[in-house]
């Protein structure tokens, strides 16, 4: 059986240290693969090395902890790392994500490493119940009750292997019959889920709708023409590609 591993998500790196530090005293058999400041690089080093476990913090700029551990999506064992007081954990009651107080106590952390220890290899989290926990902490530290933030990011099978497409690398998204096409800055993309529940969590600043099967993301747009009967022609930077703005969303590039 191979080593159990590991990866350290958190923005201060005083912090990293002193927890990889404490994970090399109390399980030396466990391979800490890697670092990251944020959400982004997490997420790059997590599809790299596939660890068993993620150290996660809740607030770093850009990508969050809550919204990288929703797409990790029940695929390591996480362990929350938090400055946040016993109002916010609250919402770990359930058990279902495991976590940490900064600064990081050696005697609690051998507790979590020894849970770990019986866990490995073992089922993850049920999904609900995952879910459950992430939508509770995100109530109890934004004091919204709102949906979660914008989609950050799209899950995508290239090949053999699961990409996470960062939403502002993608270009558009287009309906293909039962499967939406994602045309990103590396490629093209099928995915199951449909343009109608893209268009809900995209951020509706960045992307909008130019036709029922279009999606486009504005900072790639570098002319608009317009064509006969209230429609017009998109032009994407970089790009000789034209996508179409039927007459119903041609509102949205009236001031281009």
């Amino acid at each position: 059986m191979k080593p159990a591993s590991a990866l350290i998500v958190d923005d201060e790196p005083l912090l990293r240290e002193r927890l990889r530090s404490h994970l090399a005293s109390l399980w030396p058999a466990l391979s800490v693969i890697g670092d990251a400041r944020n959400g982004a690089e997490a997420l790059e080093l997590f599809e790299l090395h596939q660890p068993d476990i993620v150290f996660l913090d809740i607030r770093m700029p850009g990508i969050d902890g809550i919204a990288t551990a929703r797409a990790l999506a029940r695929r390591a064992q996480l362990v929350f790392v938090t400055a946040y007081d016993q109002y916010a954990l609250q919402a770990f009651e359930q058990g279902a994500i495991d976590y940490l107080v900064k600064p990081v106590d050696p005697a609690r952390l051998a507790d979590t490493v020894q849970r770990l220890q019986r866990q490995l290899p073992g089922p993850l989290a049920d999904g609900g119940a995952f879910d459950a926990v992430l939508d509770q902490l995100a109530l109890r530290l934004g004091g919204r009750t709102a949906p979660p933030a914008s989609l950050q990011w799209i899950k995508a099978s290239v090949g053999n292997s699961v990409r996470l497409i960062p939403v502002e690398q993608v270009r558009y998204l287009r309906a293909e019959e039962k499967y939406t096409l994602v045309a990103w800055e590396e490629g093209e993309a099928l995915i199951r889920k449909s343009i109608k529940e893209l268009g809900e969590e995209l951020d509706p600043a960045r992307f909008v709708q130019t036709h029922r099967s279009v999606i486009v993301n504005l900072a790639y747009v570098s002319q608009v023409t317009r064509g006969v009967n209230e429609t017009a022609q998109l032009h994407l930077r970089g790009s000789d590609e034209t996508l179409p703005v039927s007459r119903s969303y041609l509102h949205h590039f009236r001031q281009m």
